[in-house]
């Protein structure tokens, strides 16, 4: 009788192990399906990513050193810059892969160092974390893209990183980036700081790296988020023309004009910032050349920006269904007329948007623009831009984002003291 339910007893364990194993697989599979188009694709993204990784830790425009920049491809600056290489770290990140654990840890750990070493070296003053100007990126997103894009990068790894050191050295960087993106706000709320072909897209970036601070538990003015709500609020308008003369031509008020005063011109700057006036010709005006004339790039940063949680979905709803609307006009959704770098960013935010609700919308979306991208995939894994940002770095990134949109996240998202 013993042995009977001695064996019996072993039959159960291993029948509950077996169940633990199946369900764990399941579980571990959930987000990644080998087998999945979707799934190869990012593999192959973000093999070709980590091989061309810079000695440093960094990327450039088109990889992190100058013997894997493609024939023909025209460098607009030499070196690996620090907003390439948070786009990248975003990417690694965002599919998975965290400073402990995933197959490409290592290359996460090395690009955050990049990072890090710089914000540590750059001046408290200022909303510069690089003396690197003149990227081909911040030409197109703004001079300040940079800061930016490492501010949400830090935000999302504050919490994540393999000890308290490490962690306490993320949080450090962080909150100087985050206060030198507040105290670079633009009196009407945004910042579109002249310098870059589109930079509604750097707005959108600095102020979701607050929204992701503030989650986190760092202290974030709320005046600063209540200022870049009001200014979005105040340009969810009629969409502006799809075309106003030429790609950074006069009628767009000159490259990259800001909407209100309060920091200096940029990289490349033309065109003096204006005031706010709401409803006025003269905030169309520049909004439009915030955006580049392409209201794809305004629309996504306005979906963004007003759909973030349940109650601003509900008291943003006639604006949100408006933007929606113009998601079923190809023209719209083509953006400048052909794919670059903006419009990879755009779609991301779209996503990230439609995702929060869910429902058919979101389903139709991101299959669409699954089915898109895909397609794009270059023979060696890359995405490269067909304007203005045409890089492999960027855009492969950005590409790699737009595909594990509908996953869930493997890193923390809020601090733990708020959980």
């Amino acid at each position: 009788m013993r042995s009977i339910r001695t064996c019996v007893l072993v039959t159960s364990a291993v029948a509950i192990a077996i169940g633990i194993c199946a369900q764990s697989i399941v579980s571990a599979e959930k987000n990644s399906i080998p087998n999945d188009p979707a799934s190869i694709a990012i593999e192959k993204g973000m093999k070709w990513l980590v091989s061309v990784q810079g000695k440093d830790g960094g990327w450039g425009q088109d990889g992190g050193e100058t013997s894997y920049v493609r024939t023909g491809e025209r460098l607009e600056s030499n070196g690996n810059d620090v907003a390439n290489t948070a786009v990248a770290a975003e990417a690694l990140l965002h599919a998975g892969n965290t400073p402990t654990r995933g197959p490409y840890r290592q290359s996460l750990e090395r690009a955050v160092r990049f990072i890090l070493e710089r914000v540590e070296r750059s001046p408290v003053d200022g909303l510069a974390v690089t003396d690197l100007t003149g990227t081909q990126i911040q030409r197109k997103l703004g001079p300040y893209i940079d800061t930016f894009l490492t501010s949400k990068l830090l935000a999302d790894l504050d919490g994540n990183m393999d000890d308290e050191q490490a962690n306490a050295r993320v949080r450090q960087s962080l909150k100087k980036c985050v206060a030198k993106v507040e105290k670079s706000q633009l009196k009407d709320g945004s910042w579109n700081i002249a310098g870059g072909w589109a930079p509604i897209l750097g707005t959108s970036m600095a102020s979701q790296s607050l929204y992701v601070a503030n989650a986190k538990g760092v202290g974030v003015a709320q005046a600063a988020m209540d200022r870049i709500e009001t200014y979005t609020a105040t340009t969810v308008a009629p969409p502006p023309p799809e075309r106003l003369a030429g790609a950074g031509g006069s009628a767009r008020g000159g490259v990259g004009a800001g909407v209100g005063s309060g920091v200096g011109p940029g990289v490349g700057a033309s065109v003096a910032s204006g005031s706010v006036r709401t409803g006025s010709t003269a905030m169309s005006v520049d909004v439009s050349a915030a955006s580049a004339g392409v209201s794809l790039y305004k629309r996504a940063q306005e979906l963004e920006q007003l759909s973030r949680t349940p109650k601003d979905r509900e008291k943003n709803e006639k604006q949100i269904n408006g933007i929606k609307g113009q998601l079923a006009d190809p023209k719209f959704v083509s953006g400048f007329g052909s794919i670059g770098g903006e419009e990879f960013f755009s779609y991301l935010n779209i996503s990230d948007s439609l995702r929060r609700a869910g429902g058919p919308e979101w389903e139709r979306w991101n299959g669409d623009m699954k089915a898109k991208i895909l397609k794009m995939q270059n023979e060696d894994g890359t995405w490269a831009g067909h304007h203005c940002i045409t890089g492999r770095v960027a855009v492969t990134s950005a590409a790699i984002l737009m595909l594990v949109a509908d996953r869930e996240k493997t890193f923390l998202t809020t601090s733990t003291e708020k959980r």
